[in-house]
């Protein structure tokens, strides 16, 4: 399994709304030369925050508001609204195991326990974490590097 880089184009997308939104023209266009990829990626990842509640988006004039302050919007809500996952589940259970089979009529109570568990712990961590965080981590990278 393996998540994929969508949710990390977000966070990237979050962090550049924050660092450009005085100095720039936050597009589509910008933040695909940033993210090094194409608009249209960036603007249907777009459409999944917007969709999400998490921005706001002013077509023509190029801007992204975000709608909550930062430190309200955890890595989990960004990764819900970019990576929805079937059912609320997220593994996905192979269907139909043979019931004839001692291990396959066993295989969902053995497994279905450690996968939820396994699902909660990645939620509560990325709980921990906020999109203020990432503005906090670039502002210091930056005076560094000044």
């Amino acid at each position: 399994m393996q998540i994929s880089s969508r949710f990390t184009v977000a966070l990237h997308i979050f962090t550049c709304v924050e660092v450009f939104k005085d100095e720039h023209k936050v597009t589509s266009d910008f933040l695909a030369s940033s993210i090094n990829t194409n608009p249209v990626i960036i603007r249907k990842i777009l459409g999944q925050l917007k969709s999400a509640g998490l921005i706001e988006v002013q077509r023509g004039t190029g801007g992204i508001i975000v709608t909550r302050p930062l430190s309200d919007i955890t890595f989990l809500d960004v990764y819900r609204a970019i990576e929805p996952v079937e059912g609320g589940d997220l593994f996905r259970f192979h269907e139909s195991p043979n019931p004839q089979c001692p291990v396959g009529r066993n295989i969902h109570g053995l497994l279905d326990g450690k996968l939820s568990a396994i699902q909660n712990a990645m939620e509560t961590e990325m709980m921990k974490y906020t999109l203020d965080d990432l503005k906090t981590g670039i502002d210091e990278l930056l005076k560094k590097e000044a």
